[in-house]
């Protein structure tokens, strides 16, 4: 199995199949060129997981891709859509792309937690909005988690094939599985393991 989409199933399988603490809310999504705006016909892919604590002010940001057919230029959460699941926004977080994020690939994957309470950790355009934050990072914070809870959020990779955008998703609330699947999930992750662990071998 190519090792990013054992990096998908497995991030997306723990997220969803592990308790999470009683502060994190969990949001996750599957990049597609077909959810673009204007769509586009890249076969490029990749899972996409976030998790905010709303405790600690912090958002993890985890995700991959691979297939694009230009090479990354940046990525971002793009916030406040007009209305849920369309349309676009300008970029919410940190420009030109997130932070320590490796471009000029066609695959890659991304892990980092966010100080929110920073205002490093916005685009300086979304957090000095006078009619809104003003430089208020507590206000740009729930801000942001207010438009991912409604649909109005995407997170989306850039590439100079496509530089408004090549592959995107909006954000949706993880499902929450019951307790008698985390063994049974967890249990499919080891499988996944020692499966890739075969192929290299």
């Amino acid at each position: 199995m190519p090792r990013v989409a054992l990096f998908a199933l497995s991030t997306l399988a723990l997220a969803l199949a592990l308790p999470v603490a009683a502060h994190d809310t969990v949001y996750v999504g599957t990049l597609a060129g077909s959810k673009e705006a204007p769509a586009n016909a890249s076969p490029g892919t990749g899972s996409v997981v976030i998790t905010f604590n709303d405790h600690d002010s912090t958002m993890r940001v985890q995700f991959d891709y691979a297939g694009l057919i230009g090479t990354s230029t940046a990525a971002h959460i793009h916030c406040c859509t007009v209305a849920a699941e369309t349309g676009t926004a300008g970029v919410a977080t940190t420009t030109p792309t997130f932070t320590g994020m490796v471009l000029g690939l066609t695959s890659g994957s991304y892990d980092h937690t966010f100080d929110m309470t920073l205002a490093s950790s916005y685009n300086p355009a979304f957090l000095n909005n006078a009619s809104t934050y003003n430089g208020n990072t507590a206000l740009a914070f729930a801000g942001l988690m207010d438009g991912i809870a409604n649909g109005k959020a995407y997170l989306n990779v850039h590439s100079n094939a496509f530089p408004g955008g090549e592959i995107r998703t909006f954000l949706q609330l993880a499902p929450v599985p019951e307790p008698g699947t985390y063994a049974l999930m967890l249990s499919g992750l080891g499988v996944l393991a020692m499966a890739a662990r075969r192929r290299q071998g």
